[in-house]
């Protein structure tokens, strides 16, 4: 069987924005995902939901992940991926993975060989930049 991917979903950094600022290539990935990891399963329920691409976010499944999950946690929260279930990883804001738990999963997963796709969405970081005049 083939491990599922971990997916890096993008989250609007301010209230509805949702859809100006999140790519209509996430809305049309985000229904092959079930099993989510969120630092926060009420917020991120409520994002989802936002979305309109679930019939039921009742028939998602969650699992929290924040700065005290444990290296065995990770090992736990990660087996959907060997039954071939996608896992994507939902970020209070903007992008997950940047300055965000979703770093430690997204190590996991590159020390465990698993898949891991980054979606693009808001950056505060990337906002920062290109607005400072840096290059």
């Amino acid at each position: 069987m083939n491990k599922g991917k971990l997916y890096l979903i993008p989250n609007v950094i301010a209230d509805h924005t949702q859809h100006v600022d999140i790519p209509v290539r996430v809305f049309h990935l985000l229904p092959s995902i079930k099993h989510f990891l969120a630092e926060d399963v009420r917020t991120a329920r409520r994002y989802l939901s936002s979305l309109k691409v679930y019939s039921s976010i009742e028939d998602l499944h969650f699992e929290i992940l924040n700065k005290d999950t444990s290296p065995t946690e990770l090992k736990r929260l990660f087996d959907p991926l060997q039954e071939g279930f996608h896992i994507g990883i939902l970020s209070e804001s903007g992008c997950a993975g940047v300055a965000d738990p979703g770093a430690l999963a997204v190590k996991y997963a590159h020390e465990n060989s698993i898949q891991v796709v980054p979606l693009i969405g808001p950056s505060s970081i990337l906002l920062a930049l290109m607005g400072s005049g840096l290059n």
